[in-house]
């Protein structure tokens, strides 16, 4: 997450965001957090679409993870479906249990 908030380029914190999204997944509080985070930069940039996805993944994010209800992998933009499984990056697959979906 530290990383997101230090590069200058837009397109490289969202890539940082979803990376970290990926392993923050199964931490309430940390899913939360990001979540938080990409509200935010949806909001700085003025993408109403993503923010309003954002919103939504707000208020679901620690419910799911608490539940272990939330899809593996997925970087959860608004692009990507609320619910839809990824392949997580081979890098992160084995903080993620290896999980690639």
């Amino acid at each position: 997450m530290a990383a997101a908030k230090r590069t200058p380029s837009a397109r490289q914190r969202w890539r940082h965001w979803e990376r970290a999204h990926i392993v923050s997944q199964p931490d309430p509080w940390l899913h939360t957090c990001n979540h938080a985070a990409m509200l935010a930069l949806a909001l700085r940039h003025r993408d109403r679409r993503e923010a309003f996805g954002q919103v939504v993944r707000l208020i679901v994010a620690a419910p799911g993870s608490l539940t272990v209800r939330y899809p593996g992998g997925n970087t959860d933009r608004v692009d990507a479906g609320l619910m839809t499984p990824m392949a997580a990056p081979a890098d992160l697959a084995a903080l993620v249990g290896g999980r690639r979906d």
